[in-house]
């Protein structure tokens, strides 16, 4: 089932050119897709509109909604709610701009009255997010860009609440300069408001009226925050004459043969802008339709109230346009706007006429995201398989979710740093694209049918780990193998390889397992030899176990290894946790000699930390290395057990956000009561936990963008746990004392001798409960049953003390009435009191629309029930939301910036919008001089 609700997304690209190859449309290039329908027609507008049913992804609906008769809104298609993207890959002609536009009417398609919310975007741009907040009522997105390549994506994603789904595709291609701009190349234009002023009914106007099928929406309709507080004496004029538009770009000719005339002095609008505040496109339409007499003159202006700049010019339509019946379009190109829009034409002293006003047209500026770095390579790599599903998954590689084979860094424009492409039936030789990769850290090939020698990997020199094994690769192992400095993992196992292992290949920081290559040898080892299988077939938990024994059995009485047989039962044996599903054998943790761990401690001098499990302390290696060795005095079967699992756990994940686990000694030692040792990398700034409330919080407080920083990178550590290693890892004892903070600050995350695997295909792990009060989820104590919204729940608790700067349980912080600080924060936020709960030493240096964003996130987090909780993820995207936020309005105080020119932030501050939100598409927004110069074209 689960295949038939994917895409052949190859079949897709060939689909849309046969529906734009046999469209009966009378423009060429138009495109209209009835999603989910099961045959074309053609709409009463004479409108061709082609089903979506050869495609194979997502699920059709059909549904029934009262006073809504047009065929193409009674199906709709629907797609799982999980954490990939579904992509419509569009053909269009390059320099050519285009409207597209999407459509969404919900119809309680699913049973469930649960209204969706999910995100859409164009190509790597985030477009918009949907938010479904009435079954009957159709949403309607539009955006209008200029093609630069042969295909567009229109991809959903990032479903928040239901399923993601789509009522209708269009694609309206224009063939004039009417939507031209100077940044034409950076932003695309998102519609926030096209109208028809004076129309004489609520319908739209659009095809054929508009040979580009624009829609025209009706003044006089009513619906929320849309054309409020009209002036007295608005009235509405028309008429039968032909209105010389200039060009068919413009409005079309029904749009400016009405008009609204204010015979008081006076039109005056409220209307609310979709996406706004933010930078904008806005253009007012204007053509002389009454009847004037000689003496009789129209004269007025634009008033915008806290804007004098672009509020002087006056308006002479007769003499603007160069006669009656002409279209005069004056506007602006660049202008700053609020959400909530006042405007207000109004009569000069010398007119003996109001004010008229034909129509009206604002679209928003929406910064296009450049994409990943790799997308010209993985292209190139898919093309290979043109009828594999994987390769034919639409949209950019990384954004703003990635494929589903893939996994990418965090970059602004990322790069690629995992494939995963285990199982897929590939052929052939290695495809050289694949050493293509400058960024990739993981490269997984294994399970297929690959022939032929291993490529030069040296132009991605960041590879740790490589798997190749299962296939059927021959020649000898390349030199160049030794030129990856990173790599840390080699697996060649199974394969028809032959020769001798490069000398290099073979050291201590690399596990290589070349096994069951019958001709391939291992040469002349240098001092340091690597761990290397020779078996045909290792279980994770009996390699653990020999690597262990095999370290112990010098040191050790031979009763010793009974010990080792009793945690058989408790180290995870099923498989291996990685960055991706895999079969392979897990990688073996380093064993340090004793007497190591003792040079390096000299001999456990200095103490840097101690808690339940027992005492860390600070070493140096012999190579400069500073390391943290943590000493579990527990020496119970339960000890045992944790130090089994946080072995089995560390020696198997790798992220930049998890504290670095190094390996491990179990040694009895004679200076301290301790037999099992764990070795990590040193922490120099100690934890969040002594910056927030600690002794370090006397030397400086951390700032609320270094605490959004922090957040974001402990969230990006436990995204991976939750979504990054299968099966899921679940942290158990997520609290601010576990996240540690290197030498520049950055955040990452430890200590996970609590941790659990998540069953394979369990709702949730029972568990005798674990954890720290007051970070412990209350649903998991109460039902013993675990999921990783238990880790969310304490991750809430987290961002509540960075906002607050107090500890998650007290007896005097929150007054007499609290001592959680989730009670105490939920009365303050419900109660709209934001600034009860933030930590003044903050001081003012933090922006109230991103404390609020993280307030309510939090809260969202330690929500009773885990149903209510978001995702780890949905949370990261918050907290990166806030960053940017609070990035803009640090330019904003600062009043200059490489991105914002001086002038367009002067404008915005003397018009009351210093603090607007310029959104995540806008901080990079570079715009000219023309912010405050009206254009007439």
């Amino acid at each position: 089932m689960e295949t038939k609700k994917l895409l052949f997304f190859f079949f897709f690209y060939f689909i849309v050119l046969l529906f734009i190859n046999t469209s009966r449309a009378q423009n060429p290039g138009f495109l209209s897709l009835n999603c989910g329908g099961k045959e074309n027609f053609t709409d009463n507008l004479g409108l061709d509109w082609v089903s979506d049913n050869q495609i194979m992804f997502g699920q059709s609906a059909n549904i029934s909604v009262t006073n809504e008769t047009r065929q193409q809104y009674m199906t709709l298609r629907y797609f799982p709610a999980d954490d990939r993207k579904y992509c419509y890959t569009l053909n269009v002609k390059t320099r050519t701009r285009y409207l597209v536009r999407t459509s969404f009417l919900y119809g309680n398609f699913d049973n469930n009255n649960v209204y969706p919310k999910f995100d859409i975007s164009l190509g790597a741009t985030r477009w918009s997010t949907i938010v479904i907040s009435d079954a009957s009522t159709i949403e309607n997105q539009e955006l209008i860009f200029l093609a630069t390549s042969p295909t567009v994506s229109v991809c959903l994603s990032n479903a928040t609440t239901g399923q993601p789904f789509i009522s209708t595709l269009e694609l309206r291609p224009f063939n004039g300069s009417v939507y031209y701009t100077d940044h034409e190349t950076q932003f695309f234009l998102s519609v926030a408001a096209r109208i028809n002023f004076g129309a004489e009914s609520d319908a739209p106007v659009r095809y054929p009226d508009d040979p580009f099928d624009r829609i025209w929406e009706s003044d006089s309709l009513k619906k929320a925050n849309y054309l409020v507080d009209v002036a007295n004496g608005t009235t509405k004029v028309s008429t039968q004459m032909p209105v010389d538009i200039n060009r068919d770009d413009r409005p079309p000719e029904k749009v400016m043969q009405t008009a609204v005339v204010g015979t008081q002095g006076a039109l005056t609008y409220r209307l609310n802008l979709d996406g706004f505040p933010g930078f904008g496109w806005a253009m007012s339409y204007f053509a002389e339709i009454e009847d004037l007499s000689p003496n009789d003159t129209r004269i007025f202006r634009l008033a915008l109230p806290g804007m004098p700049d672009v509020s002087s010019a006056a308006v002479n339509i007769q003499e603007n346009a160069q006669g009656k019946y002409r279209l005069y379009e004056p506007g602006y190109p660049n202008i700053s706007l609020p959400f909530v829009l006042n405007f207000r034409f109004l009569k000069a002293t010398e007119s003996t006429r109001g004010p008229l006003l034909n129509a009206m047209e604002i679209n928003k500026y929406l910064k296009i995201n450049g994409g990943s770095l790799d997308a010209i390579a993985v292209a190139s790599l898919a093309s290979q398989y043109p009828l594999a599903e994987w390769a034919g998954e639409g949209g950019d590689p990384c954004l703003p979710v990635p494929l589903s084979w893939l996994q990418c860094n965090s970059d602004p424009q990322p790069r690629i740093v995992s494939i995963h492409l285990s199982g897929k039936n590939l052929t052939g030789n290695i495809p050289s694209d694949l050493t293509n990769f400058p960024g990739l850290v993981e490269l997984w090939l294994d399970g297929n049918s690959l022939t032929g020698p291993i490529p030069d990997f040296t132009s991605c020199p960041n590879l740790e780990i490589i798997h190749l094994e299962n296939n059927y690769l021959t020649g000898e192992l390349p030199s160049s193998l030794t030129n990856l400095k990173h790599l840390k993992e080699l697996h060649l196992q199974n394969n028809m390889l032959s020769g001798t292992v490069p000398s290099g290949l073979l050291s201590d920081n690399l596990f290589l397992n070349y096994s069951g290559n019958t001709n391939l040898h291992k040469g002349k080892a240098g001092r340091n030899n690597t761990i290397i299988i020779v078996g045909s077939s290792v279980g994770v938990a009996i390699l653990l176990i020999v690597t262990i024994a095999s370290c112990l059995f010098i040191k050790r009485e031979k009763k010793r290894f009974s010990e080792e047989e009793e945690l058989k039962s408790v180290l995870p044996a099923k498989r291996p946790v990685s960055s991706f599903k895999t079969d392979a054998a897990t990688e073996a943790a380093h064993c340090f000699p004793l007497s190591e761990i003792e040079d390096a401690t000299k001999k456990f001098e200095k103490k840097i930390g101690s808690g339940g499990f027992g005492v860390v302390y600070y070493g140096k290696l012999k190579d400069g290395k500073e390391i943290a060795v943590k000493v579990l005095t527990n020496n119970s079967f339960q000890g045992k057990r944790e130090f089994s699992n946080e072995v089995s756990l560390l020696s198997r994940i790798h992220h930049r956000n998890l504290v670095q686990f190094l390996g491990y000694c179990q040694e009895e030692a004679k200076s301290i009561e301790a037999k099992s040792i764990l070795v990590y990398e040193f922490m120099h700034n100690g934890t969040l936990k002594e910056h927030l409330y600690g002794p370090l919080t006397r030397e400086a407080s951390i700032n609320w963008v270094k605490r959004l920083e922090i957040a974001e990178d402990a969230a990006k550590g436990i995204e991976y746990l939750h979504t990054g290693c299968i099966p899921t890892i679940i942290h158990r004892d997520l609290k601010s004392s576990n996240i540690l903070l290197d030498k520049h600050m950055r955040a990452k995350v430890s200590d996970f001798g609590l941790s659990k695997l998540e069953v394979d295909g369990a709702t949730h792990v029972s568990s005798v409960v674990r954890g720290t009060v007051g970070y412990l989820d209350p649903e998991y104590y109460i039902s013993q049953q675990l999921t990783e919204k238990s880790d969310v729940y304490s991750f809430g608790v987290i961002l509540l003390e960075l906002i607050s700067g107090k500890e998650a349980i007290s007896n005097d912080s929150f007054g007499i009435n609290f001592r959680n600080i989730v009670q105490w924060a939920k009365l303050h936020i419900q109660s709209g009191d934001i600034q009860g709960i933030i930590d003044p030493s903050l001081g003012n240096e933090y922006n109230i629309q991103s404390m609020w964003k993280v307030a309510e996130k939090a809260m969202m987090c330690v929500q009773p029930h885990g149903s209510m909780r978001p995702s780890i993820s949905e949370v990261l995207k918050e907290i990166q939301d806030a960053i940017l936020i609070e990035r803009a309005a640090e330019v904003s105080r600062e009043g200059n910036s490489d991105n914002i020119s001086r002038s367009s932030l002067h404008s915005s501050i003397n018009t009351g919008m210093g603090s607007m939100d310029f959104g995540a598409n806008d901080s990079h927004a570079l715009f000219d001089e023309s912010i405050s110069q009206p254009m007439v074209r």
